[in-house]
C-alpha cells in the first residue's frame, strides 16, 4: 500500500532519488508532516483549493458519506467505504483517495525511468513513509528488485519495528536513514505515542552491524528543539553509533497542518511559525560541537 512516489527527490538521501512512500506507521508524532501515511489503508482527502462545487462527487457516493456545506466538504468516515467513485467523478480532482496497492515490479519500472539521473548524481531509490518496515515482505521484495537492477537503496525509518525486520533487509540496503527525535522516554511517549527503547536498541544494533547511518532529527519548536534534547541525541550518536556518517537537523515544516485538516486529524503544533535561521544556526552549533558531521537544512522565516 503506497501513497506517493516522488521522482527527482533531492532531500531523501544522496543524489537525485525516487522516494517511495509506504502507508502505515506505528508512531503518532504530534507534528507529523505526512499524516496521510499514518493509517495502513487508503484515506479520502478533500482539496478545498481545487473544489469547484460541481457536486458530481455527491451524486456518485452511494453511502451518502459526503456533504458540501458553506464550511467545506464534510466526510462521514464511518460511512465512507473508500470505493473511489467520488474521486473518479470529480472533474477538478478535488477528492482524492490516498493510498493504493502497487506491485514491486511496477515500482521498479517507475524508478528505472530516472536511472540516468541516479548515475550522474550518485542517487538511487529511497523507501519512506509512513514507515516502510510496516510492510516488511513487500519492502524486501522491492529492495531485492532494486538491488538486482544495480540501484543504490536507502531506507528512511523511525526505528520502531522488530529487529528481525531490519536484519532481513540489511543485505539489500546501502544506507539507513534513522529518525532520532526525543531522548527522554516519558516525553517520547507523550508526544510520539510510544517508548523510544526499541528505537535506540535498533540504532545500536544497526551501528554494531556497520550499517552506514544518516541520523535525522526534526527540529520542532516546543518538542525537539531544546538544547538538552539536542545535546543528549548528540552524545548518544557520539558514544553509541560509530557508523553514523551524517546527522541531519531538519527545520520544522508545517506541511502537516493542511493535510491533517483534510483528513480530519488533529495537528498539535497549531499555528506555530517556522523557525528562524538564527534558531537553526544555534541548534546546529550545539549539535556540531558534539557530532562534527551534523548539518541542517530546510526552510526558515529569516
Amino acid at each position: 500500500m503506497i501513497f506517493n512516489v516522488q521522482r527527482f527527490s533531492t532531500g531523501d538521501g544522496p543524489g537525485i532519488r525516487t522516494t517511495v512512500f509506504f502507508k502505515g506507521c506505528p508512531l503518532r508524532c504530534a507534528w507529523c508532516h505526512n499524516p496521510e501515511g499514518l493509517r495502513p489503508g487508503p484515506d479520502l482527502m478533500w482539496h478545498e483549493v481545487r473544489c469547484i462545487a460541481h457536486r458530481a462527487c455527491l451524486a456518485a457516493c452511494a453511502p451518502a458519506a459526503l456533504e458540501l456545506t458553506e464550511q467545506g466538504m464534510r466526510i462521514d468516515r464511518d460511512r465512507c467505504d473508500l470505493c473511489g467513485k467520488c474521486a473518479r467523478a470529480c472533474p477538478a480532482a478535488a477528492i482524492e483517495v490516498v493510498g493504493r496497492r502497487r506491485t514491486p515490479e511496477s515500482l521498479l519500472e517507475e524508478a528505472l525511468r530516472d536511472r540516468v539521473f541516479y548515475e550522474t548524481s550518485g542517487g538511487g531509490v529511497t523507501v519512506s513513509g509512513g514507515e516502510p518496515m510496516q510492510q516488511p515482505d513487500f519492502l524486501a521484495a522491492f529492495l531485492r528488485l532494486c538491488r538486482g537492477a544495480g540501484l543504490h537503496t536507502a531506507v528512511d525509518t523511525c526505528g520502531a519495528a522488530p529487529w528481525d525486520r531490519y536484519e532481513a533487509i540489511l543485505p539489500l540496503v546501502d544506507l539507513v536513514m534513522l529518525d532520532l527525535k526525543i531522548m527522554d522516554d516519558a516525553r517520547h511517549r507523550e508526544v510520539v505515542g510510544a517508548s523510544n527503547a526499541t528505537i535506540l536498541e535498533n540504532a545500536r544494533r544497526l551501528a554494531e552491524r556497520g550499517a552506514p547511518i544518516w541520523v535525522r532529527t526534526p527540529v520542532i519548536p516546543g518538542y525537539t528543539d531544546g538544547a538538552a534534547n539536542i545535546a543528549e541525541i548528540g552524545r548518544f550518536i557520539r558514544d553509541a553509533l560509530g557508523s553514523v556518517v551524517r546527522w541531519d537537523l531538519l527545520a520544522y515544516t508545517n506541511l502537516g497542518r493542511p493535510k491533517s485538516r483534510r483528513l480530519d486529524m488533529p495537528y498539535a503544533p497549531g499555528e506555530a511559525p517556522l523557525l528562524t535561521r538564527d534558531q537553526m544556526d544555534s541548534v546546529h552549533r550545539l549539535a556540531s560541537s558534539i557530532v562534527p558531521v551534523a548539518r541542517w537544512s530546510g526552510a526558515t522565516r529569516g
